[in-house]
């Protein structure tokens, strides 16, 4: 094909020839040049003309979604859909109002505005004007054209998105609890906690990296596997893109949805990535009523009055009438307070308030956009170590000169071993929950010297390892990054040691010591992902079998182990009944916990625990139960006994003139130690829908000349169904087909597929 070229009927465009040379960019013009799968590569000469392609090229792609997701943050939902209906985080319509229109009152966005930088502000006006001019001259598409709730933005709705990112560890997963904050005497029912929704944004949310150095890479340069696992839609949904102001910033990789700036990408001399980390962005406080008068709270026996703060949110009702719905949140001086039955109960003796550090965090736009800048592994660890607006992930990264950097440096309580000792709530940390005593003032998070904002550990004291051979995170604590040099002595709210690894860690760490003596390769990381292979058969199903070969023939787990044996260890599309019948029963004996061979053995935590412990007498009736349902759940099916993985995990080709066509979708679940983590969930008709999981994926080298990188997006740059770029790159995901990212003008103008267009505001 050859190349196009568009130009919107009110744009100032001067397009350009295929092969001519390009003019040098006008000041006031701004440059998007589309390469093949609809990445942009925008050119402005400032943050304002850098932020308005930026918005353009977002528009084009992700008009509605973005939409309705600033609909959210607004907390106006109910007003244009009805109470009905549920956001992108699974969220009821009135509830997601009423959080974001507490969360997100004029105080706070005000405040968080005021705290931007200029060049932030300038990025974000830019977004806002770049995003209304395409709205203004192309108008909304089909999936949302004409719907009211559609509008130009405002920068404070950029300023509401990403204060809404910032909760997204903390608060942000404890909506319900929170609205269902109320005093005894109000109590009319008990309010339902959907658990599986606070629990779900931990599972959605992963990531693989790993950080190859000098020692180890090919080349005596840095490698850099990035592999986030984030949403298929919604507000955390990956976009790729180029920014590049002449002289001053040239990065690449990929942004969440408002972000004007690179949140995972590289530059000419540095790669870096982010994986979820493990540590606590948040506590919650255990208040003592006072005995006089129960809205009030106990704090070193001087009495403090709850404040109650009124949330007002119109509502759509089914006739169109509009209504005004009205709550009450109650504060204290830690914060909201929310009510979980059973668990952090509002009674006439205590309260619980939810106490969020990165409720403070002003500091995101500006910790990105200086890590885009950075030009070495040493420049990274010292802005984001500076700064310290990171919320809640770890950062890897890998330069040049063959540096490799994991740093798990974001926004933590700051508690003393002392404290967390003296003033830990029992009955919360049996549930995993960071509890303290409300009623003493020596159990408040410590002020620090150093700390960019009051309550949290100083950037400098967090977990940073610079190595030349590797470091590698899959979610796990900063303790084995890299098993040479573990990291201990960390609050356990940083950082915990001595817990048994994640099996995707284990995966990788057991691939890197196997590929030692010989270097490690971008074909070898690459191979991680695109190999899924299943980890928890290779520590569970050789027993398994063994188990099933010491049945009497015919039995009724014949069928099942006869699929297992045949089956080939991975989660690929291909993968059958085999891998269906292996992860229902692997999943149930991980969680119990019990019945391993080898436990976990701190001392050598790469190897515990393993194996099945099946010539135990309970182990093994153990195990015969856990087979019997597994095979009972791939029955209730009634699959065919020839049927696929990717039959039954895939998506909707969108745009198909063929109704029912899928893309089968690799990749299994993390927990089983499938380095390529998709999470589906089950559909009535027994398919399975993709829900999160494998999204921005990059591995990046570096020759004499700068990066040489590779990757794609697994759900493609569009969510527009209408779009041409709506699942390309997911049928390049089917394959395992990683493309490579253009970086240089060279590669640029030589993408058989260039689109150029020059905007001037």
């Amino acid at each position: 094909m050859g190349r196009s070229f568009s130009i919107s009927a009110l744009a100032v465009a001067l397009v350009f020839q295929a092969g001519c040379t390009r003019d040098a960019l006008p000041r006031g013009e701004t440059e998007i040049r589309w390469t093949s799968y609809g990445i942009p590569h925008i050119r402005a000469h400032d943050e304002r003309g850098l932020g308005y392609g930026v918005g353009y090229a977002y528009a084009r792609d992700n008009l509605c979604l973005l939409s309705e997701e600033v609909l959210t943050a607004r907390g106006e939902r109910s007003r244009y859909m009805g109470r009905e209906g549920q956001s992108s985080a699974r969220l009821d319509n009135l509830s997601s109002d009423l959080f974001f229109t507490w969360l997100n009152d004029e105080q706070a966005v005000d405040a968080f505005w005021r705290a931007q930088p200029e060049p932030a502000r300038q990025l974000l006006a830019g977004y806002v004007a770049g995003f209304n001019r395409y709205l203004r001259d192309n108008g909304a598409p089909e999936a949302c054209r004409g719907a009211a709730w559609v509008r130009p933005l405002q920068e404070s709705d950029m300023v509401r998105l990403i204060h809404r990112l910032m909760v997204e560890g903390g608060i942000g997963r404890f909506a319900e609890p929170l609205l269902a904050a109320t005093p005894p005497a109000a109590e009319a029912s008990q309010a339902r906690i959907d658990t599986r929704r606070i629990q779900g944004s931990v599972y959605e949310r992963g990531s693989n990296a790993i950080a190859v150095g000098a020692e180890r890479s090919e080349n005596g340069r840095g490698l850099l596997l990035g592999n986030p696992h984030f949403p298929w839609s919604g507000a955390l949904r990956f976009y790729q893109m180029h920014l590049t102001i002449p002289g001053q910033l040239d990065v690449m990789g990929a942004a969440l949805p408002g972000l004007p700036v690179i949140n995972i990408g590289f530059n000419r001399t540095l790669a870096w990535t982010h994986t979820v980390d493990t540590s606590g962005h948040f506590t919650l406080r255990r208040l003592t009523l006072d005995p006089k008068d129960p809205q009030r709270y106990l704090v070193d026996g001087r009495s403090y009055p709850l404040r109650s703060h009124e949330v007002q949110v119109q509502v759509r009702e089914a006739d169109g009438q509009l209504v005004t719905h009205r709550q009450v949140i109650h504060e204290s001086r830690y914060g909201p307070l929310i009510k979980w039955s059973g668990v952090a109960d509002w009674d006439r003796q205590h309260a619980y308030a939810f106490q969020d550090a990165n409720l403070a965090n002003t500091r995101a736009l500006e910790q990105w956009y200086a890590m885009n800048h950075a030009g070495s592994v040493a420049e990274l660890r010292d802005v984001v170590q500076r700064i310290q607006g990171i919320p809640w992930v770890n950062t890897l990264a890998a330069d040049q000169q063959g540096q490799t950097a994991y740093m798990n440096v974001s926004v933590v309580p700051n508690l003393s071993l002392k404290q967390l000792h003296g003033c830990v709530d029992p009955a919360l940390q049996a549930r995993g929950l960071p509890g303290l005593d409300g009623s003493r003032s020596e159990c408040d998070w410590q002020n620090a010297e150093g700390a960019v904002q009051p309550g949290i550990v100083p950037g400098g004291q967090l977990p940073v390892l610079l190595r030349r051979d590797f470091v590698q995170n899959a979610n796990d604590s900063a303790w084995m990054s890299n098993p040479a040099q573990p990291l201990t002595g960390f609050s356990p709210l940083v950082s915990r040691e001595g817990s048994a690894l994640g099996l995707r860690a284990r995966f990788a760490l057991a691939q890197l010591a196997a590929q030692d003596p010989q270097p490690i390769t971008a074909p070898f990381l690459k191979g991680l992902v695109s190999g899924e292979r299943v980890h928890a058969a290779d520590l569970l199903l050789d027993d398994l079998l063994q188990w099933c070969a010491a049945l009497k023939p015919g039995s009724e787990f014949e069928r099942a182990c006869v699929a297992m044996q045949q089956w080939d260890r991975t989660a690929s599309t291909q993968a059958g009944l085999g891998w269906l019948y292996f992860q229902g029963f692997a999943k149930s004996f991980i969680q119990a916990g019990q019945g391993w061979r080898q436990p976990f053995d701190p001392r050598d935590p790469l190897h515990t625990p393993s194996g099945i412990d099946w010539h135990s007498p309970a182990v093994a009736n153990a195990v015969a139960e856990r087979l019997r349902k597994a095979m009972a759940q791939v029955d209730a099916l009634k699959l065919p006994a020839d049927v696929t993985w990717g039959q039954l995990q895939a998506v909707e080709r969108p745009g198909s003139e063929q109704p029912g066509q899928r893309i089968p979708i690799p990749g299994g679940d993390g927990h089983l130690g499938v380095y390529n983590a998709i999470q589906s969930v089950p559909q009535a008709d027994g398919r399975l829908k993709v829900v999160s999981g494998s999204s921005y994926i990059q591995l990046v080298g570096f020759d004499d000349q700068g990066p040489v990188a590779q990757g794609l997006l697994a759900f493609s740059q569009s969510s527009d169904p209408a779009s041409r770029h709506a699942a390309d790159q997911t049928e390049l995901f089917s394959r395992q087909a990683w493309q490579p990212l253009p970086f240089t003008e060279q590669q640029i103008d030589a993408d058989p597929h260039l689109e150029v267009l020059r905007l001037k505001e």
